[in-house]
């Protein structure tokens, strides 16, 4: 028997069987099957890589190991006051204000980055959301591309 997720009159979800459904576009899409956790042994299943247990453990091996060391000094307790201050100035993704939307700031990105000579001096510095700061950082083409040549 397929079974579905659906809306009661509250507007609450419903479990009806074992399949869950979710509402896109007034269709009913199913919702993508669990997976177990990433961390060795680990019996948990989660959406993510790692269930909440092992991701908090997962990111400090990460800082420690595999984060670049300089990371630290560039952005530490410094860092973190300079950029409090500036979302207190600057609420905002600047960059939906000038498209006239108005949408909280989830990131502060340095124009100039620090690794090219940038400062954390208020000029240099944006306020923006989470999809504004990707796309500048794709057409940039210094995130999400192979570090490591393949051969062909």
């Amino acid at each position: 028997m397929v079974a579905s997720k659906e809306r009661n009159k509250e507007g609450s979800s419903v479990k009806t069987g074992g399949l869950f459904l979710f509402k896109k576009g007034g269709q009913q899409m199913p919702y993508k099957p669990k997976k177990p956790c990433a961390y060795p042994g680990c019996p948990n299943l989660t959406d993510k890589k790692y269930c909440k247990e092992h991701e908090s453990l997962e990111n400090k091996r990460y800082d420690k190991y595999q984060r670049d060391p300089a990371h630290k000094k560039r952005y530490g307790r410094t860092w973190q006051k300079i950029r409090a201050r500036y979302v207190k100035q600057h609420p905002f993704c600047e960059m939906c204000l000038q498209e006239g939307k108005i949408v909280p700031v989830e990131q502060v990105h340095h124009k100039i980055p620090l690794a090219e000579g940038g400062t954390h001096d208020m000029d240099n510095l944006i306020s923006l959301c989470q999809s504004c700061h990707s796309r500048i950082h794709a057409e940039r083409g210094d995130r999400w591309h192979n570090k490591t040549p393949r051969g062909g």
